[in-house]
Order: C-alpha cells, then structure tokens, then sequence
C-alpha cells in the first residue's frame, strides 16, 4: 500500500521487453536505499515488486497486464518516473490509500496557469467516470489529488508548486498520458451496487452484506 506522496523522481536506466512481459531497470537512490527482494516501489503509481537492486537502482518485473493498463509501453532511458516506497504501518497517511493497481490511463487535454498553481483537465473513459467524484481522492502516476473538477468525459486536478517541482505532472504537456488509479472505495460501493437490482426492491443490500458476515459479528 502507498500513500501517494511521492519520494523521488527516478530515472528509467533500461527496459527489455519479452513476448508477454518486460524488465524494467530504475535508478532512484531513495527507493533503493532500503529495497529488498521481494519489495513493493511504486512507479508512476504501478506497484512492482523488485526482483534485483543495487546502492541506487533497483530491478522489477513488468506483466503484460500492467503494460496493457497503463503507460508502461516502452519507457526509454532517461525517462523520469515518480518513485515511492511502500508506507509502513505507523506512517503519517499524508495523501490516502493507493494501491498501484492501474484501472486505465488519461490524456492531458488542457493546462490552465495561475499564478502559484496549474490546473489539468484530462480525460475520463466511461467505465471510470463514475468512480471520479468532485473534492474525490484520485491518484495520477502515483500521486495522490484532489479531483477539483468532474464531468462526463473529463476531470480536473489543481497542482501546487511543490508537487509540479516533486513529481512528473509538472513536465506534462497536452496529450501526454497518465496512469489513473480510482479511490478504492469507489471502486468497492460500484462493485456491491451491481448485486443490488438481483436483490430486489425489497431487500436491504447493507442488512445483507451485515448478516452474510462481511462485516463480521460477535455472537457470543
């Protein structure tokens, strides 16, 4: 689990790809300065797991899953990237719970400049347009916003200046692309709604969640 608030801007050392999967090497000395086998690191919000590491850099394995959900295409060396490490338990939760578990990607359509801060507007697919809500949590290339503006087909975040120095949003121009990750509650309310019609009007969805024992209870 992650938090959203990013450590460091790594830097993409190299990429191999094979028939179904990729290695991606990453130089970040923050995220390495611990990392052992079998780690979590976010990377641009995609939680890999590290199979090699050295003093800065670190190795993980890429599914094709995660290429086909995210930007992970063909990253090229020296391509930055936003690293952080997994939070351990008794961490200040700075941002909210990201678990760099990509639902898609979204492409910058406009930037608006202020004077101390920038807004992106990006695009919004409709299998995700209802798990984005206004003053929602949402997490882009693993960094953890507010949505300040929703509509059918897009939304809209508003940076300040320490996350456009920090992170890779502040290098975005119009119609790069981001990895998008919903706020996992959302995406568990969308999940129980779909039971709800084969319920039937009549039924309580939450007295049933809590009497199956999803919630769990104490009979004794």
């Amino acid at each position: 689990m992650f938090t959203g608030i990013i450590e460091e801007l790594g830097e993409v050392v190299e990429w191999q790809s094979s028939r179904d999967a990729a290695r991606i090497t990453v130089r970040g000395p923050i995220a390495a300065s611990d990392a052992g086998h079998g780690d979590s690191i976010s990377v641009s919000g995609v939680c890999l797991t590290v199979v090699d590491h050295g003093v800065d850099w670190f190795t993980a394995d890429v599914m094709a899953e995660t290429i086909a959900m995210s930007t992970f295409k063909a990253p090229r060396p020296g391509d930055r990237v936003n690293l952080e490490r997994a939070a351990q338990v008794g961490d200040r939760l700075g941002g909210h719970i990201v678990q760099g578990h990509i639902d898609g990607t979204g492409s910058l359509l406009s930037i608006v400049e202020g004077e101390a801060w920038r807004v992106l507007r990006f695009t919004l697919s409709p299998d995700l347009a209802p798990l984005v809500a206004s003053k929602g949590s949402i997490a882009l290339d693993g960094v953890s916003l507010t949505v300040s503006a929703v509509g059918d087909d897009w939304f809209e975040v508003s940076l300040i200046p320490e996350t456009l120095a920090a992170t890779t949003l502040g290098q975005k121009a119009v119609g790069d692309s981001v990895n998008v990750e919903t706020d996992i509650l959302a995406r568990h309310v969308a999940r129980l709604m779909t039971f709800a019609p084969s319920l039937g009007a009549d039924h309580d969805l939450g007295t049933s969640l809590i009497g199956g024992g999803i919630t769990g209870r104490n009979d004794l």
